[in-house]
This record gives C-alpha cells, structure tokens and sequence, in this order.
C-alpha cells in the first residue's frame, strides 16, 4: 500500500529496492506480532479459549501434555494479521503473485479458524472432519492450479518440473500441471499442521524456510541472478521476497509467546495456513522439487504418519512408538525442547543442502 502509494510520485529511494523493502516488512510484521499477540493472549485468557490436550487417543501424550491444558490456542491469527498488514504496507498489492498468495494465507485462514473454533466450542468434536478439511483445501488447491496453469502457460518453463542439478532437462507436466499444484497444496498444508505438536517446532520450521524461499524469490525475480545459476527467470516473483519476510518477521514475534513453555499454540488457524503459502511459493518460483528439502522437517512429519497408519493397518504392528517423527523422539526420553532445537537444526541445515542444489 506504501508502496503502492508512493510509486504514484517522487518515492523514497529505500522503496525501490525489494531488499530494503523486505527488511522493513519484516520489522514490521515482527512489531504486529509482538504487540498485538500481548493483546490477543490476553483476550483469549479472558475468554478461557484454551487448548483441550485430552483429544488424543494416547494416554502417554495426555500424561506428558497434561501441563500444556487451557494454554490459549488460535494463535495463527496473530500471525497471519502481522503478515497480512506488512504486506499490505510493503508489496506491490498490484502483483499477480501477491494476490494469489493473499487469496491463499485467508482461505486457508478461515478454514483453520473454523477448525479450531469446533474444537473450542464443541466437547467431543475434534474440529472439522477429515474429509471437509481435504475438500476445502482441494479446492483451493485446484483453483490455484487453474490459475497459474493459464498465467504459466505463456513461459517456456511453465509447466515444466524444474529437477535440481539437472539444468538440462525439465518434465513437462501440461494439463496435470493442474493436480500437481493442487496435490502439492494439500501437502504442504497438511504436513506443517501435523509438524505443529510441540511449543515453537512448526513456527521455528517454517521461519527457516521463509528465509530461504526469500533468498530463491529474490534470485528468480532478478534476470542477471536467475541466468547466472540457470534457474527459471520469473517477473515479478521478487515481491514474494518481501512476503516471505513478511513471514519471516510475523514467525519470529509469535516465536516469542509460542517457545517452550508456550504462552499460545498456533492451532490449525496457523498451521495449514503456513504450509499452503510456503508451498505456493515454492510453487511459483519453480522450486516444488527444491522444497521437498527446504521442507523436508514437514515433509519427515508427514511421511511418519503415513508409514505408522499404513503399517498398523496391515500388520497391527507399530514402526514408531508414536507418531507424528517428534513424539517418536518424545517417546524415546528426549525432553520438549531439545527436540525442537534439533529440529530445528536439521531445517537448518536442509536449507543450506537446499541452496547447495539450487
């Protein structure tokens, strides 16, 4: 919107450049997230909105949670309001892109909240169903694939599955172009929601893989970088540089109220919120493969989940002693915090792999 404003006459010089804009929208985003989420926490406190740890099926997680009952969840909306604003003030809202991921960060938004909230409000409900979720967000997913399938078209690259280290060749996916955003959507999304089981682990996640998503978005918006390391060139894509700060700034101000011991959970308001933006981006940018190792924490998550239902189902017999990976590890003696930390280490450094490929 600043930007937007100022580009009519005389700008500032600091709003020309995407990286000076990056750094202010983090700023920003940090600020609204700090101070709005004091407010909020205290709102949610007053209304006795608290998490209800016995909705699990494990006694052992019931036991080790115990101390975490009636912590003020719904959390993600302090998240999505502080990058929503620094966008708003920092982007061009003009950009292709930026409307896109906007659509996305409230769709998403609005299902999670209304998860959460029959969560909340209904005793024996566990937010909405299975099937309902995997609509909403199919449908989301679908209509993004329609979009970008249309827009991409016009690029040589648009439809192509871009393989790291393999700058010579490119899949071309053509019409099922379509269901691999989509599936790709409901992936992500699903998977940063199934990270978000322990104080500050999906937050931590997903900030690192902001970061790197705007270091790519602001290689793949600029000609002389994206020719130089023979990556697909895309116009434009350097605002979501400023969004995924924007990400970055919003992540850490609620980091600051959601590490171990948490004063508020993101709860699905946040979390399918987040995986459904990082995997547009990814998306758009051209790097889907690229953030099956930016987000390979999710994606470790996810998988876990799917091998222990699948295994159970066949043999009755577990492969991990609780699942999602983090309660594994719970499980095993690891302490809250430590398995956060070192999750957090292993993202860490699957962004650096990430730009070692790039």
């Amino acid at each position: 919107m600043l930007y937007n404003l100022f580009s009519s006459v005389n700008s500032p010089e600091i709003l020309k450049y995407i990286s000076s804009r990056s750094c202010l929208a983090a700023f920003t985003a940090f600020c609204i997230s700090i101070f709005f989420g004091h407010w909020f926490i205290k709102k949610l406190r007053a209304l006795k909105v608290g998490e209800d740890t016995t909705k699990t099926d494990s006694e052992e997680l019931k036991r080790m949670h115990s101390d975490k009952k009636n912590t003020p969840t719904m959390g993600g909306i302090i998240v999505i309001v502080s990058i929503l604003v620094s966008t708003l003030l920092w982007c061009n809202i003009y950009n292709e892109y930026i409307f896109l991921i906007l659509f996305t960060l409230i769709w998403l938004g609005v299902l999670g909240f209304i998860d959460d909230y029959i969560k909340l409000t209904q005793v024996k409900a566990s937010g909405l169903t299975d099937s309902s979720k995997l609509l909403f967000q199919s449908a989301l997913g679908l209509i993004l694939g329609l979009i970008l399938y249309f827009h991409m078209k016009k690029f040589t690259w648009g439809t192509h599955l871009i393989i790291p280290r393999m700058k010579d060749f490119h899949l071309d996916l053509g019409p099922f172009y379509i269901v691999v955003v989509a599936f790709f959507i409901v992936g992500m999304s699903n998977a940063v929601n199934l990270t978000d089981g322990l104080d500050g682990l999906a937050i931590g996640c997903g900030i690192i893989a902001g970061i790197a998503f705007a270091v790519i978005a602001y290689i793949s918006g600029r000609v002389d970088f994206s020719n130089y390391l023979r990556v697909p060139y895309i116009p434009g894509s350097g605002e979501l540089c400023v969004f995924c700060a924007a990400l970055v700034g919003g992540g850490l101000g609620f980091l600051w109220y959601n590490c171990f011991p948490a004063q508020i959970f993101m709860g699905d308001t946040g979390s399918l919120t987040l995986g459904g933006v990082l995997g547009l981006v990814a998306i758009i940018v051209k790097q889907e493969v690229l953030m099956i190792v930016i987000g390979g924490i999710f994606i470790a998550e996810a998988v876990s989940v799917i091998m222990q239902v699948s295994c159970y189902k066949m043999t009755k017999k577990r492969i991990f002693r609780c699942a999602p990976l983090h309660h594994h590890f719970q499980f095993k003696g690891w302490h809250e915090s430590k398995v956060t930390v070192r999750f957090w280490v292993a993202a860490a450094l699957l962004a650096v792999c990430s730009f070692i490929l790039l």
